[in-house]
């Protein structure tokens, strides 16, 4: 399995709207990259950013 996806996989896999998801890389809180045009999403950090997001709300820290 490839470690990156595009933002069609990234939108199923997060269980969101593709224009959440550009509003997240706009608005800097989630990163990614552009190859030929088409935004990237390396798998491994989407799911530490994950498991950071999820320490933030279990400590009560929902900034």
């Amino acid at each position: 399995m490839s470690r990156l996806i595009d933002i069609d996989e990234l939108a199923d896999y997060l269980k969101l709207k593709k224009q959440t998801i550009y509003n997240w890389l706009h608005q800097r809180k989630i990163s990614g990259i552009k190859v030929g045009g088409v935004w990237r999403f390396d798998r491994k950090d989407i799911d530490e950013w994950l498991k950071s997001r999820r320490r933030l709300s279990d400590n009560g820290d929902n900034p």
